[in-house]
């Protein structure tokens, strides 16, 4: 019956695991069906089920433990990651930092919201490890030594006691892209004594509960990260090897 053709056109083997996954309720980490049950139950071949776990797989939705099964995928921006370091270092072949400069914006629209809110509940825990971190770096200057770790940590750090478990995500990746294109971008344009200033003063304003003035401090330190940015790029016009 043309119906049933229709129907047959439109399955979508992947689309119609994430039902069984929903209708079980199951959480992320959960078991999921084994190949043949979901074999019988959907009515197709294990080949493809296989393909369709694979697709799954790709996408974050199934992960795959080797000699314990199948399980719900946790939520992960792997794949956002991967694909923005690629396009990252490919635009560096071309001099181009478009990438790069365009993920800063995104961070600095994220942070300079986020930074209101801890400014408003940020605790004596939080403040202390903030501290130690700013420290940190503030040493690392004096002593000609790298920073861009302590400075990770700095944000990640800051929101950390918001509870969103995607914000953190979305800041480790901006982080994780940022460090692997960061080998090409030439660095004598970075300035890690201002970088060091730029979060002790973003520090101050939290400690004092200032949530406007943490937010101009997180731009201001956005726009020294920008400036780094446009100076890469200058260095590489000049030299293109």
């Amino acid at each position: 019956m043309p119906g049933q053709g229709n129907r047959r056109q439109q399955f979508d083997p992947q689309e119609e695991i994430k039902q069984v996954i929903l209708r079980r309720r199951s959480s992320a980490g959960a078991p999921i069906p084994t190949e043949t049950e979901l074999m019988a139950e959907l009515g197709v071949s294990r080949t493809t089920v296989r393909e369709a776990l694979k697709g799954l797989q790709a996408r974050g939705i199934v992960e795959v433990q080797h000699g314990r099964g199948m399980f719900v995928g946790r939520m992960s921006l792997d794949s956002l990651v991967d694909g923005l370091s690629f396009h990252g270092r490919l635009d560096q072949h071309r001099n181009d930092l478009s990438t790069a400069a365009e993920l800063v914006d995104v961070r600095e629209i994220l942070e300079s919201a986020l930074i209101t809110r801890v400014a408003t509940m940020a605790e004596p825990r939080l403040l202390a490890a903030l501290e130690a971190t700013v420290d940190e770096m503030e040493a690392a200057v004096q002593q000609g030594r790298p920073i861009q770790h302590a400075d990770r940590r700095f944000h990640e750090q800051l929101y950390s006691q918001l509870g969103n478990t995607l914000v953190l995500q979305l800041v480790q990746a901006f982080w994780d892209v940022l460090d692997a294109v960061r080998p090409q971008l030439p660095s004598g344009t970075s300035d890690p004594g201002a970088d060091a200033a730029h979060h002790r003063a973003i520090l101050d304003r939290v400690k004092a509960g200032d949530a406007e003035g943490a937010r101009a401090a997180m731009t201001e330190h956005f726009r020294g990260t920008h400036e780094w940015i446009e100076g890469s790029l200058a260095d590489a016009e000049r030299d293109p090897a």
